[in-house]
């Protein structure tokens, strides 16, 4: 009986099932990506970018680590696609309802900032930044990706919905680049804070929810012209 035949785009997990339940590793190869890059973000948030182990990535998403390599050639690659599969589906979200709305500005971005957020306070999404930030120094160029597909798009959708409500008279006219990263601080500082501090020396969770009303409440003091009750006049 002849033997299969293996080469640089065979997979080392496929071939025969046996009788019974198939384990995690047989599935159709089409599954394995998303449960690589599923096992990569629990260990990347445990262990970090630089002490991440690859043979653990591969253990928990049940393949060998051949295997892993067919998909992802790095650590560098995998961490990418980390990123990519976790925030930029909801960055093109982001962009695609900025770019279809009509109307007043500020609910758009009270929608905005509400979604993300939730994805700060319910999905590990929040790691992400928080590794980035702790691995820029010694990995420049997994900084220099995140900010070209995740930072910059993310101003861009905020900078454009500012200038839209300035030119259309519902916003105050505002330097825009330091308006955008004054809107982002609070996010940031809620992914860094809910990732390290909560429940270290008695610390309770951080309440981003909370956190957020308030941060759109003096968004709306500041940047809205006229709110209807009084709270955006003043303006010059």
């Amino acid at each position: 009986m002849p033997s299969r035949q293996s080469g640089p785009n065979s997979d080392p997990d496929s071939g025969p099932v046996p009788s019974g339940d198939p384990p995690r590793w047989r599935r159709r190869k089409e599954a394995r990506p998303q449960e690589i890059v599923a096992a990569a973000m629990d260990v990347f948030a445990e262990r970090g970018f630089a002490a991440a182990r690859l043979e653990e990535v591969a253990s928990r998403a049940g393949v060998s680590k051949g295997t892993l390599y067919l998909y992802f050639p790095s650590k560098d690659e995998l961490f990418k696609a980390v990123i990519r599969a976790a925030i930029l589906p909801n960055l093109q979200q982001a962009e695609a309802l900025v770019a279809a709305a009509g109307g007043p500005c500020f609910p758009v971005l009270e929608r905005l900032l509400r979604t993300v957020a939730r994805l700060i306070a319910t999905t590990r999404m929040a790691v992400i930044p928080r590794l980035v930030i702790a691995e820029a120094g010694n990995f420049p160029e997994l900084a220099a990706f995140y900010h070209r597909e995740v930072i910059r798009r993310g101003f861009g959708v905020l900078a454009a919905l500012l200038r839209r409500g300035i030119d259309s008279g519902e916003f105050r006219p505002v330097e825009v680049d330091p308006t955008v990263r004054l809107i982002v601080a609070p996010l940031l500082m809620s992914a860094v804070w809910r990732t390290s501090f909560d429940g270290v020396d008695g610390e309770p969770p951080l309440d981003v929810t909370a956190l957020m009303e308030i941060h759109i409440d003096n968004l709306r003091r500041v940047l809205l012209r006229d709110t209807g009750d009084g709270a955006g006049e003043g303006a010059p």
